[in-house]
């Protein structure tokens, strides 16, 4: 058996290299976050951002999509997350930790759980930094993103 046939394929996204093209096809994604759960659609989303939903996925290489959610507002939570969930944060100062109950971000913030919820999910490396810059949220139902002609997806297509 000739093992030189087996070769592993890594995506990459350097265009200067004359020898390797680029191998990262990016695809524009809508998402319709109206009613979904925040956790699970949270999930979806990291995961078509880290571009594990392509054959050619490459852990160390951004070769992720560009999602769009719109109706970030109209998000579930599940149980009693909305009374009892809190987000915390810290001055730098003693005495400075700061409590924020999700209804109250919601109300002023609504982006922002969703946001929260999905960077979490994703590498806290300079990767994840730039899978930050490809989500787009916003908390109604249109966008400025028209012109790249983005697909809709349902988080129930995505496979995980």
């Amino acid at each position: 058996m000739d093992t030189l046939s087996f070769k592993t394929v890594s995506a990459n996204a350097n265009t200067k290299d004359k020898v390797n093209e680029n191998t990262i096809q990016r695809k524009w994604w809508v998402v319709d976050a109206e009613a979904e759960i925040v956790g699970r659609l949270a999930a979806r989303i990291a995961y078509i951002l880290r571009g594990k939903h392509k054959p050619m996925y490459t852990p160390h290489v951004d070769c992720g999509d560009n999602v769009i959610v719109i109706n970030a507002d109209k998000v579930r939570l599940t149980g009693k997350k909305l009374i009892k969930k809190e987000y915390i944060r810290y001055t730098g100062y003693p005495g400075g930790q700061r409590f924020t109950p999700v209804s109250k971000l919601l109300k002023t913030h609504p982006t922002r759980v969703l946001e929260h919820a999905i960077y979490g999910m994703l590498p806290k490396t300079k990767l994840g930094e730039k899978l930050k810059n490809r989500l787009f949220i916003y908390a109604g139902a249109t966008h400025p993103h028209e012109a790249q002609k983005p697909e809709k997806l349902t988080v129930t297509s995505i496979k995980k």
